[in-house]
């Protein structure tokens, strides 16, 4: 039902969205991640950290369609963003260890405010996805995920809502998910499109 919610608030203030947009700054690709760009996509985020608590650094890669900002459209046909799960490995090198299109909102999924997309965080096997969007009526949502060391495989943590009137920010309504209300999600099967 919450997502329901949100959709339909997402979808009445669409058509503002395109006003709202602001070119994307281009990001510095490391030689060694260059490959790993799917044809037809650039980089949106790269994010370097600790993904499974290995010697290795490791990365979370956010990959945009070019031209989504004409061809994405929220109701029918949201533009995807992959975000590829980049394990480090010896020789300074990296290799995809999952891959997922449904973790990263749309370029218009963001309404008035433009672009939802604020930014991965990662910390000791954990990694967050953030987002921001609204008009008048504001909302953020991080979702984090937390690697497993049996499986090797990220796990849906927390899912995190915050909805607040613009004008007055300090009285927000938050509401946070875990695994005690929606169980064990593997990355590649969450769809942030769904209530899971």
């Amino acid at each position: 039902m919450r997502s329901k919610f949100l959709y339909l608030f997402l979808f009445t203030i669409t058509g503002l969205s395109i006003l709202a947009q602001t070119p994307k700054l281009a990001v510095s690709i490391p030689a060694n991640m260059k490959q790993f760009v799917l044809k037809g996509y650039q980089v949106l985020n790269i994010t370097k950290g600790d993904l499974n608590r290995d010697a290795y650094s490791d990365a979370v890669m956010v990959l945009y369609k070019k031209g989504e900002e004409r061809t994405s459209d929220v109701i029918s046909h949201p533009e995807k963003r992959p975000l590829l799960i980049l394990l480090g490995q010896a020789e300074n090198t990296y290799k995809v260890a999952s891959r997922s299109d449904n973790t990263v909102y749309c370029v218009d999924c963001g309404g008035q405010m433009g672009d939802p997309f604020t930014g991965v965080v990662i910390k000791n096997g954990y990694f967050s996805v953030e987002h921001y969007g609204g008009s008048a009526q504001r909302w953020t949502r991080i979702i984090t995920f937390k690697f497993n060391a049996a499986t090797k495989k990220w796990l849906l943590h927390k899912d995190g809502h915050e909805y607040f009137d613009a004008t007055a920010p300090d009285k927000s309504v938050s509401e946070v998910q875990t695994v005690k209300n929606f169980g064990n999600v593997p990355f590649e099967k969450f769809d942030i499109y769904k209530d899971h």
